[in-house]
Order: C-alpha cells, then structure tokens, then sequence
C-alpha cells in the first residue's frame, strides 16, 4: 500500500505541474491583438505567407529568435503578447545564435537579404549561417518578402530612441525620470557638468569634445565629435542612456558604474551645449589636444623600484 500510495502522490504532483504551467495558461492567457502584428499582406512582387512557410522549414527558428526583450538593444521596438495572436505556429525561438529579427523588416533592401541567404559570408564576414543558394527562385524571393514584413506594423516614433527603461514607457523609465532632480537645460548645471566631463570624458572627446583628445590618435574607433548637428536630435533620455551604458564596440565605459545618476544627469546638461550647427572637423594630428608633459623620476641601478621613488 505504501508504494502504491507514493505512486498516487507523485502522479498526482505531476497532473498537478502540468495543469498549472502548461492546461491553465493555454486558457487563460488570451491576450488581445495589439495591432502591431506583421501584415504580410503588403508584399506585392512575392508571397510573404508562404515565406513563412519556408522560414519554419528551413529551421530559421533555431539560430534566430523574433522577440526583443527589455534588455535587448538596437534591435527596435519591444514586442507585446497580444503581437503574436495570429501568429500559429509563433517564431519566438529558442537562441540566439544568429541575431533577433522581430523588426529586421526593412533594415536592409532585398538585394542584400537575397545576397545574405545566398553567401552570408560576402555580407558579413565571419557569420557561421550556412548558404540557402539551393533554394528555387520562388522560394528564395517568397522568404525575402517575408523578412522585409518582420515588424513592419511596428513603427518606430524616431530615429533616435533611448531603450524603453529610459523612457517614461516602463515602471522603471518614470521611477528614473521622478529621481531626477537636475534641470539639464540649465546654464549652472551644464557648467558643472563641464566640470565632470573634463576629468572623465576629455582624455578622448578633447576639452571641447571635438573628439581630438590625447587619447584618440591610440584608438582605431574614434571618438565621438560632440560639435556635429546630428547630436541635436538626442533627446535628453538618449545622452542619459549613451552616458551610462557606454558604446559597444569602443572603448567608451559605462559610467553608470562610475558616476552617480546626479553627475550623469549633470554631465547630460553639459553634452546638450556641443552639437553646433556645422561641424568642427578635425583633420590633422596637430589639432589633438596634447598631454601634459610629466617629467619622470630617474631610475637607479636598482632592480626594484619603489612606487614613492625613495629607498627602504
């Protein structure tokens, strides 16, 4: 009896796990359509639907996955539930060996996804996504039109946007914005920023931010010139989220580690008065800010030499 009792309470355990996680959200989880579904139906010169097809076929759903989560960046617009309810069967995926394609709709022309699916590794050199040249006409042009829907309902307000937890869209966004207390648009506090930007940020920007600091002839990305027009557009949640999380690829750090979110605030104030309307252009090593010359200790026959420059 014993043992038929466990069999019973771990049968029963099981019934009760699967009920809960898999029975009762499939029936209660019915989210509304947010209208911001992929319309495949825009597509003229090919059959994006039957795309589609051929994209679950194919196995795409393996590499790439077509949802961008809070913490994703430069992949576009966050998705919500109710963007997948005609969605069957959904393309979420499950990795990310190759990159999200919630919104790669319109990114690149056809031209480049058809050369991309035919020879990855002419477009981008080292991407280990295998060739689809073995597919006919039809379907090669059919999963191109069906890429170019990919977020094609979901518009982006402007062409630069601060992830969604930097903006008042998100519990976190508005917690952030409540926190601030500096008026970034004040003269006092873009001269304490000023402050804060020469001990951090000139070594690469240059003290006017003309991207001509000492350091910049060392690096192979440069940095940023703060005087060119385009950084007019950067609203002040875009200067916040660049400032504390750094540029990928450079060697930009994030200061969100290193300065507190009033110095970052302060240092937003000060960036904000740069952007000119026509660019400084630096173009010659001799306009590189230059180092302080220090002059160094000599060194002794000693083969130790003490940080202090003295003996023990």
């Amino acid at each position: 009896m014993s043992y038929r009792a466990g069999a019973i309470g771990i049968l029963c355990t099981f019934m009760i796990i699967i009920f809960s996680t898999v029975l009762m959200p499939m029936v209660l989880f019915n989210p509304k359509p947010s209208g911001r579904g992929n319309d495949y139906g825009v597509e003229k010169v090919a059959n994006a639907a039957r795309g589609r097809q051929i994209y679950v076929r194919e196995g795409c759903f393996y590499c790439h996955s077509q949802f961008t989560r809070l913490q994703d960046r430069g992949y576009g617009p966050l998705v919500v539930a109710g963007d997948y309810v005609y969605e069957a069967p959904h393309q979420l995926g499950t990795a990310r060996t190759g990159p999200d394609l919630t919104n790669e709709g319109g990114r690149m022309s056809s031209e480049w996804q058809k050369a991309h699916l035919i020879n990855p590794r002419a477009v981008k050199p080292g991407s280990i996504m295998p060739s689809f040249s073995f597919l006919s006409d039809r379907d090669m042009n059919d999963l191109v039109a069906y890429i170019q829907t990919l977020g094609n309902e979901r518009k982006t307000e402007h062409f630069v946007e601060a992830p969604d937890e930097y903006r008042t869209t998100t519990d976190a966004g508005r917690a952030l914005m409540n926190r601030k207390t500096v008026d970034t648009n004040s003269s006092a506090a873009a001269n304490a920023g000023r402050g804060i930007f020469t001990q951090n940020c000139a070594v690469c920007h240059g003290l006017e931010g003309w991207g001509n600091g000492p350091n910049a002839i060392t690096l192979e990305k440069k940095p940023a010139n703060f005087s060119r027009p385009f950084y007019k557009q950067y609203p002040d949640e875009f200067w916040f989220y660049r400032v504390s999380e750094g540029v990928p690829g450079t060697r930009m750090p994030r200061f969100g580690e290193i300065l507190s979110e009033e110095q970052r605030w302060y240092l937003v104030a000060y960036l904000k008065t740069l952007p000119k309307d026509k660019e400084t252009v630096i173009d010659s090593i001799s306009q590189l800010n230059k180092a302080e010359q220090v002059k160094l200790p000599k060194l002794t026959d000693q083969q130790y030499e003490p940080h202090t420059g003295g003996g023990y």
